[in-house]
Order: structure tokens, then sequence, then C-alpha cells
């Protein structure tokens, strides 16, 4: 009984130590860390796993280097393509299996752009722009901070850019290393980089 209850008081100590680092941690995110937290997040959000549909145009890109998209594919009126050419004609709800090849159609749940209204281009941005596209509700679907973390952790989506299917390259960063950045980021009070800063080209 003895050994039992030393056991459990060696786990509260444990857990208590880890909580005490995390929110450490948390409160050493000042702005300076934020602001070097996002230029990551800029990386991510302008590879051309992301960026190739988050555009300023009706046509979505496709491949590293950022191609207009074959067959004449547009956004639609909702994002998920013309009538009688939805994204989903083509796009399932996963990628094909390996032994399809390269230069297959790729797949996630609910392919799609943004809509027109509201496009969240991220593209051609420069970093404040950027950053400041992704904190406005108006643009990002009305999403606040949380919600914008809870998408880049686990909208599917989303996760698709590190699991592209044969012949894509994935986002460069770890995905991981991505959401710490971004909670980094938000601890640090989401700052955006002072405008001037340059756009990173489309296609890299």
């Amino acid at each position: 009984m003895r050994t039992k209850w030393f056991l459990v008081g060696l786990l509260a100590v444990i857990a208590g130590g880890v909580g005490t680092r995390g929110r450490a941690a948390q409160s050493a995110a000042t702005p300076d860390r934020a602001l070097a937290a996002f230029a990551t997040i800029q990386t991510v959000l302008q590879h051309p796993r992301c960026q190739n549909c988050h555009i300023p145009g009706d046509a979505p890109l496709q491949l590293d280097a950022g191609i207009a998209h074959a067959q004449n594919v547009l956004r639609g009126p909702e994002g998920k393509g013309v009538p009688g050419m939805p994204c989903a004609t083509c796009h399932a709800a996963g990628n094909p299996p390996a032994s399809y090849g390269p230069h297959v159609p790729p797949g996630a749940p609910s392919w799609h752009l943004p809509p027109p209204e509201r496009k969240m281009v991220f593209i051609g941005l420069a970093p404040a722009d950027l950053c400041a596209t992704i904190k406005d509700p108006q643009r990002n679907g009305g999403k606040d901070l949380a919600a914008l973390l809870e998408h880049v952790s686990h909208d599917k989506l989303v996760l698709w850019g590190w699991d592209p299917g044969v012949g894509r390259a994935p986002v460069s960063i770890p995905h991981d290393t991505f959401v710490v950045a971004f909670k980094t980021w938000l601890a640090g009070g989401a700052p955006c980089p002072a405008a001037g800063g340059a756009a990173r080209p489309a296609g890299r």
C-alpha cells in the first residue's frame, strides 16, 4: 500500500512539473519570439501545398511550380468548382493508392478553395499582409484565434499538405513544428510583422 501511494505521489509531482514548464514556456512567448514564430507560419502558408488554392484569381494552381490548373478548373460560386465540374469530380476524400503512380488527382475530405467572397489569399503577400489576412474574421471564415489554432491543428484538408500523395513535395516544415510556432505566436499576442517585408515569390 505504501508503494502504491508513493507511486501516486511521484506521478503527481511529475505532472505538476510538466504543467509548470508548459506555463513557463507560454509566459516566455514575448512579442519578439512571436514574430519569429510567425516567420515559420509564413513559410508553411506560402508553401505550394497551401498557397496553390489561396489565390487572388479564380483558377487554382498546381504542382510545386504553381502553374495554372489543367482542364480550366475554376473556383465556382462556393469554392467547390463550377456547375458541371465540381472539385469532387476528380478529388476524392483521400489520396489514391501509390500504385496508381504520379500525376493522378490527390484527395482529402471536402476538397475546395475558399469561396469568392473571402478568397483568403496567401500567394504573393508580404508578411504583414499575410498576417492581417489570417487574423481578419471577414477573410478567414469568421474564425477567432482559438478557432484558427484548431483549424491548422486538426482540419483534414490542412493536414493533407503533409501527406500530398505520390509525386508531390509535402510542406517543408513538420506539422508539429508548425503548430508549436502557431501557439507561440498566439501566446505572444499574435503580432504582425512591420509593413515593408518582402513577399515570397509564387511557386517557391
